[in-house]
């Protein structure tokens, strides 16, 4: 297999994000996790606008209806609800439970590329593929949760699943679409509607007002926000889009999942979490998948 933009955009991308969630560490709870989610994608949108027209000027993509529809879909369902799903669940499962859930993700975009886009893999990227979600699982895996009730289990995971399920299916909507010109629009545009998505729920909810009080009055750490959101919102939605422009989505899932592992090395290296031998082993089961999945090992033997 041969190493495109593609891949090493999806490995940036889960490289920003790594880097994004241990900056937010330091946000401390001046702000709800809604609250920071819509500040974070602002400042992207900030960005990602300039930057639209700095680089491809005022020309609009050329999109069918059905385009503009799966476009705004894809940004409303992938940033307002998915979002906020995730969010919920990590209300009722705790972030453990929910990571292992949220590993989902690249098998939805897998199985819904293969139906949807006539995508396939090689048997040797199947088992860099196992071996990726077993380097996950072994990480975010934890012998002993905090028990629950059932109910609220059930809850947690219907809504963990259907984050990433979301996500799955926005991107994998938005990768025919991503072929076209004027990419850096095609960002920005998604981004919009995901915010006009958010702002319109707190409308109609009645948290407008009180939202917008509490960023513009409560004492937060702007340095880390504003940081995380260059990398988290800004470099990680261009990385992760680009890679399922260049890269087939199914190939481009599996390596955004590295995102895991990148953070629990990152957190050892700057917020001095323990390292512990599973997290080691999971750690070097995923880039050992992740190698197999390129099929470096076959470029090792030539």
């Amino acid at each position: 297999m041969q190493i495109g933009l593609g891949e090493v955009y999806s490995l940036a991308c889960a490289l920003m994000w790594a880097s994004a969630v241990v900056l937010y560490k330091y946000v401390g709870e001046s702000m709800s996790a809604n609250t920071l989610n819509l500040v974070k994608n602002v400042l992207g949108l900030a960005l990602l606008l300039p930057t639209a027209l700095f680089v491809e000027g005022v020309t609009i993509p050329n999109l069918t209806n059905i385009d503009w529809f799966i476009l705004a879909a894809s940004g409303y369902i992938g940033i307002a609800v998915a979002d906020t799903w995730y969010l919920q669940a990590l209300r009722y499962l705790g972030a453990g439970r929910t990571a292992i859930v949220a590993s989902l993700y690249s098998p939805f975009v897998v199985i819904l590329s293969i139906v949807f886009l006539g995508e396939h893999l090689a048997a040797w990227q199947w088992l860099g593929f196992v071996m990726v979600l077993a380097g996950i699982l072994v990480v975010v895996y934890q012998r002993h949760y905090q028990t629950i009730d059932r109910a609220v289990l059930l809850k947690g995971v219907v809504f963990a699943a259907s984050s990433v399920f979301f996500t799955a299916a926005g991107v994998v909507a938005m990768k025919p679409i991503l072929v076209n010109d004027g990419f850096f629009w095609l960002v920005t545009l998604r981004m919009m509607a995901g915010i006009a998505g958010m702002l319109l729920y707190l409308v109609l909810k009645g948290h407008l007002k009180s939202t917008l009080a509490v960023i513009r009055e409560g004492e937060h750490r702007w340095w880390s926000i504003g940081l995380a959101s260059v990398f988290g919102t800004y470099f990680a939605m261009l990385f992760w889009l680009g890679g399922f422009k260049y890269a087939d989505a199914s190939v481009a899932s599996v390596l955004n999942e590295t995102a895991n592992i990148f953070i629990v090395i990152m957190a050892w290296l700057f917020l001095k979490e323990a390292m512990s031998k599973r997290k080691t082993v999971g750690a070097i089961l995923t880039f050992a998948g992740v190698s197999v999945f390129l099929g470096l090992w076959s470029q090792l033997l030539i």
